[in-house]
């Protein structure tokens, strides 16, 4: 029995259909269900109930699958081990990545990584949606917040404070804000996610929150896009200072409220299991701690946050 013929079986159960394994595996129809019929013929059971329209496990398939699917990952463990005590880097990195630190500040980053490490490829999904690892189709996520899944594995890169910010060219045009009541005379740039608009902000002078409710016309998904809008002199935003470092030390936007503090958050490099914690996630993991913290520690000294 052949560890390839394994690999397709998971995958025919996967996706129930041999046709749309074969397409994932990239072979041909025929070569899947060949690969099929040799595991079965090896265990003497078939691991399928074929119809003409469906495909299913049988109660074989259901108590053989779970120990197919573990012995694969234990060689694809051990594999892994043996190439970081020889420190190879190479395969692919799938990883998530929300829009405005994607697009803005992380993918530079990774080709830099490419750069370094020839035989690494990237396959990057940008967007704010919520990750689902499976339908997804990626290894890691780059996200902001701890997790709260605690099926997840994952690494905290640091901790991020958050910005009310604004154009110099908005601030002129529509004065300066010294309170959080000043807030709510302001035109807002909203964030939407999963249909709940982000129109309470909390504030905190260091002895106590102050909640103010916003009003503006516009909002949107895309982080990236209210970063773009505030930068354009259309209204006031709160935004991670990673998302904002490059507008902030290029004087494109300024705190316009310094002694007043968002709630902070969390970066956090996350993935689905600890098999799939890869010597290369733990360089990019680094990667990402010690970029992270350098911006962090200039903002600081140039005490934009």
């Amino acid at each position: 029995m052949l560890l390839e013929d394994l690999v397709v079986i998971l995958k025919v159960a996967e996706f129930r259909s041999i046709t749309a394994a074969a397409t994932n595996l990239d072979m041909r129809t025929a070569t899947a269900s060949a690969a099929v019929k040799r595991v079965e013929a090896s265990l003497g059971a078939e691991l399928f109930v074929r119809t003409t329209r469906h495909l299913r496990l049988s109660t074989a398939g259901e108590r053989y699958l779970p120990h197919c699917e573990q012995a694969l990952k234990m060689l694809e463990q051990a594999k892994l081990n043996m190439r970081e005590d020889s420190g190879i880097i190479d395969g692919e990195i799938r990883i998530a990545l929300s829009s405005d630190l994607g697009r803005n500040l992380i993918t530079p980053w990774l080709d830099e990584f490419l750069d370094q490490y020839p035989n690494v490829t990237l396959r990057s999904s940008i967007s704010d949606s919520k990750i689902d690892f499976y339908r997804d189709s990626v290894d890691m996520a780059l996200r902001y917040g701890s997790p709260n899944d605690a099926t997840m594995y994952g690494f905290k890169i640091c901790d991020v404070p958050r910005v009310v910010c604004a154009s110099p060219e908005y601030v002129a045009a529509h004065g300066s804000l010294s309170s959080p009541e000043d807030i709510a005379q302001h035109n807002g740039l909203l964030y939407q996610l999963q249909d709940i608009l982000q129109d309470d902000w909390q504030l905190n002078d260091g002895k106590q929150e102050h909640k103010v409710k916003l009003k503006g016309n516009r909002a949107s998904n895309d982080g990236d896009l209210v970063r773009r809008w505030c930068v354009a002199g259309k209204g006031i935003a709160i935004k991670s200072c990673l998302d904002m470092s490059t507008d902030l030390l290029a004087g494109r936007v300024v705190n316009v409220m310094p002694g007043y503090s968002p709630t902070a958050t969390e970066l956090w490099l996350v993935c689905p299991s600890r098999q799939s914690i890869t010597p290369t996630m733990r360089l990019l993991r680094d990667m990402f701690r010690t970029n992270a913290e350098a911006i962090l520690d200039k903002l600081n000294q140039q005490e934009l946050i």
